[in-house]
């Protein structure tokens, strides 16, 4: 059981940390980021409104009751951002080496255990739906 938490704050932590390192790069209009969001037509409130989603499922995922919140929302963030790869971008963009591609599935993999996790609190919210 030790090591199945340690594993759950491990997916929360690098699910954070890879969300919140790639806000600078939103936030600031990084070229990369303007040319991501203007293929997909969204430059540049579909780039500043994913980023406020990407720091508010950040922060939810790093506060243990939140977790598994921050992590569902992450998770439907993710598979936005894969589709987008597999769709319009490419999994390489700007000679990347996939890189981002590679970020978007380390998090939904995380975010996915998170979810796993917390499992019965999920359950709970869908028995009140």
């Amino acid at each position: 059981m030790k090591f199945a938490l340690l594993i759950y704050w491990i997916a929360r932590l690098v699910a954070a940390i890879i969300m919140l390192q790639t806000l600078y790069f939103k936030f600031t209009g990084a070229e990369e980021s303007v040319y991501i969001f203007t293929q997909l037509s969204m430059e540049p409130w579909g780039r500043i409104g994913t980023g406020v989603a990407e720091l508010l499922a950040s922060v939810l995922i790093l506060i243990s009751p939140t977790a598994w919140i921050g992590a569902g929302l992450a998770l439907g963030l993710m598979v936005g951002a894969i589709g987008s790869h597999l769709t319009v971008l490419g999994i390489e963009v700007q000679q990347d080496g996939g890189q981002l591609f590679i970020y978007a599935v380390v998090v939904a993999l995380s975010s996915t255990y998170v979810l796993y996790w917390d499992r019965d609190k999920v359950k709970r919210l869908l028995k009140r739906l």
